[in-house]
């Protein structure tokens, strides 16, 4: 994949082995990891520079796009957003996480309404959703700003770090995003 994004302020574009440090030290925060469904905590040695290599082969069988944020301006790695795709539904599934030292600055919010336009306009997706941690509303929010509406909770749905927790749902279909 070599499509790059642009928004006002960020630049999504495809990871590079490069970035492999920079995000096992973001996605190794505790804070980052401890609300995101997938992230490990510690983040394993080797892992980010596998995860790079396993999004990469994703995107050339069209499984999915995953994006480094990158703030324009100073040419920073801030985190990440993919949408996993699920074809045989014209469907796909965001996903997103920031370094904790970016968070609160709608970041999130910008490269997931990019991403959401991607998704439809490029990929032509008839549907994507969204889950969150019912316990990260700042998660539902950044979701929610970027046109998907709340569509139900499922208690206890995954195990985390031991813990079951709950999550929220959220989705927009194509009709819902081009009447707006």
């Amino acid at each position: 994949m070599s499509t790059t994004l642009q928004t006002p302020r960020l630049q999504l574009r495809p990871f590079e082995q490069r970035d492999a440090s920079t995000v096992q030290q973001l996605a190794g925060q505790y804070e980052v990891a401890r609300t995101t469904l997938s992230l490990p905590h510690p983040y394993p040695d080797g892992a980010a520079d596998a995860w790079i290599a396993f999004r990469k082969d994703a995107a050339q069988h069209g499984h999915g796009f995953t994006f480094a944020i990158i703030d324009e301006k100073q040419q920073q790695l801030m985190g990440c957003i993919s949408l996993n795709l699920t074809a045989a539904h014209q469907r796909a599934e965001i996903g997103y996480w920031l370094g904790q030292e970016f968070w609160g600055q709608g970041y999130a919010t910008e490269a997931a309404k990019r991403i959401v336009r991607y998704g439809f306009e490029v990929l032509n997706l008839n549907r994507i959703i969204g889950a969150a941690m019912t316990r990260n509303p700042a998660s539902s929010a950044v979701l929610t700003k970027a046109g998907l509406k709340h569509e139900g909770t499922f208690k206890q749905h995954i195990l985390k770090w031991d813990q079951f927790e709950d999550l929220d749902y959220f989705g927009i279909t194509r009709t819902e995003y081009f009447s707006k």
